[in-house]
């Protein structure tokens, strides 16, 4: 036994070996690269963070350059040019999803909007998404929610502050409990998060929740060593089985909230009522499996994401109080301190939102965006790139072009006064028919959130020194330490009944 898998691991490295070869021969003009390794290609050479990597790459071979995760080819592309070529010449060519191991058995075998292939089912899912669950008036219907959740974090700060003195406060479990929770109130009516010890009941079904989502971000959905090189499946089976045991978890727990909101006598105005209804009248476009899949993909994409980048804002106005102070004089201009700032006041808070953008130009919540894949031969950038090629572009690099930004590397606000850039030059949320659908509730959650903390609350820094703002790893960037501030209330907090606030 142990003879027979000796032979069948050289053999199989001779194969991938003659495949490489005969590859390379086989393109007129293939992007550069970097020298590979039999079996394994360019996997020994990636190190987290992921972006810079391959930006580091990209400074000797060019802003195109060709890659190999074991017999997987990849194209990686650095550059704002060469991302709007492969988004709008070859939108369609690059509009599939790579899949994995993970995805399979998490991912309800493939069917959620965000690693669906481009095809029928998917346009299916992005038509729910677009004139449905995320339409503006939809969004609009859950203004009530988005500023429920608010005024609950405004008031745990101020619970947990002196009046009269700064706070030190943890605000990455804050801004986790805020994303979740909305997300979850418009999905089926409830929150996990925070849930008093008293309501029992409903108690023991957020733990639930919280412990899946806790696993899920554990396990996360990237890919494993055996989705390059299918050898290494033979040594990963007890992890494929725990992945997918975790996947028969999650489907239970989807198919629970559907079940449930199925049985209830009345219905509700939140997002699974207003499926299920759906499926009522074309039950072909509305089954469980894709209800379960646009839940799932509306809870991964709009929460963690949202919480890392109001986690990164908040690093940067504390490294730059000046930017903070003349968000919280624009907001005096156009709110006062009278009244509560609201979602309707966010659009005239012009410097606000360039403080958002200039924080997702730094720092992008998934700066290597989601991989795509080729669905036949094409050309990028003049280069031949063959089909089933997972296409990697790094919207890092491109925010920090020097020749498309002055002084890239300093957070400058100002740098959007002029209103929007070019689409190509800024892609936190992607390109293309594949950019993230969500993008609108994240501005919304980010622009609300932002001011209110800005208007109700003074902040500084724990120490003199600046905010640490090393990156962690993931798919879903973070910082690499939780941000911790001080914060003291301003007087509109003191003046509004629903803050009380503890005695100095």
């Amino acid at each position: 036994m142990e003879y027979n898998l000796i032979n069948m691991f050289f053999l199989f490295i001779f194969v991938i070996t003659l495949k490489l070869l005969f590859f390379r021969k086989g393109l007129k003009n293939s992007p550069p690269s970097p020298p590979c390794l039999p079996l394994i290609g360019n996997l020994h050479m990636i190190k987290h963070p992921i972006h810079r990597t391959f930006h580091t790459l990209s400074q000797k071979y060019g802003p195109i350059f060709a890659l190999r995760f074991g017999y997987q080819p990849v194209l990686v592309v650095s550059s704002a040019s060469a991302a709007e070529e492969c988004f709008t010449k070859n939108d369609i060519i690059f509009a599939n999803r790579f899949n994995s191991t993970k995805t399979k058995y998490l991912t309800f075998n493939n069917t959620l909007i965000t690693v669906s292939s481009y095809g029928d089912h998917w346009r299916n899912l992005r038509r729910i998404c677009t004139s449905e669950i995320l339409s503006n008036h939809r969004l609009n219907s859950f203004l009530g929610i988005r500023k429920d959740e608010t005024i609950r974090l405004l008031q745990k700060l101020a619970d947990a502050s002196n009046k009269d003195d700064f706070t030190k406060v943890k605000l990455r479990p804050l801004f986790a409990d805020l994303t979740f929770n909305t997300v979850m109130r418009m999905v089926c009516g409830k929150r996990y998060y925070g849930v008093e010890e008293h309501d029992r009941t409903n108690a023991e079904e957020a733990r639930k929740f919280r412990e899946v989502m806790d696993e899920l971000t554990q396990l996360g959905l990237g890919s494993n060593l055996g989705d390059f090189v299918p050898f290494f499946r033979l040594f990963n089976f007890s992890g494929d089985k725990k992945i997918r045991k975790f996947g028969e978890k999650l489907d239970a727990f989807f198919q629970g909230l559907i079940d449930e909101h199925r049985k209830k006598k009345e219905s509700s105005d939140t997002m699974l009522d207003h499926l299920l209804s759906s499926q009522q009248s074309q039950p072909e476009y509305y089954t469980d499996q894709i209800i379960k899949g646009l839940i799932m993909a509306l809870i991964v994409a709009g929460t963690e994401t949202s919480a890392a980048a109001l986690e990164w804002t908040m690093s940067r106005l504390a490294n730059h109080p000046e930017v903070l102070e003349k968000a919280r004089v624009e907001l005096e201009e156009h709110v006062g301190e009278a009244r509560l700032v609201e979602e309707m006041d966010v659009p005239k808070l012009h410097y606000l939102q360039n403080i958002v953008s200039e924080t997702l130009r730094l720092n992008p919540p998934v700066p290597m965006l989601l991989p795509h894949l080729s669905s036949e031969d094409c050309t990028v950038g003049g280069y031949d790139v063959p089909r089933n090629t997972v296409l990697m572009v790094n919207a890092w690099a491109i925010h920090r072009d020097p020749d498309l930004w002055a002084d890239p590397t300093s957070f400058k606000p100002e740098r959007f006064e002029n209103g929007p850039v070019d689409g190509h030059k800024m892609i936190p949320f992607g390109m293309g028919r594949r950019a993230c659908p969500g993008a609108a509730m994240a501005q919304r959650t980010l622009g609300l959130t932002l001011s209110s903390l800005i208007q109700c609350f003074e902040w500084k820094r724990i120490g003199e020194e600046e905010v640490e703002l090393s990156e962690g790893v993931g798919n879903i960037v973070r910082k690499a330490i939780p941000l911790e501030l001080q914060c003291k209330p301003r007087q509109i907090v003191t003046n509004n009944f629903l803050f009380p606030l503890k005695s100095p």
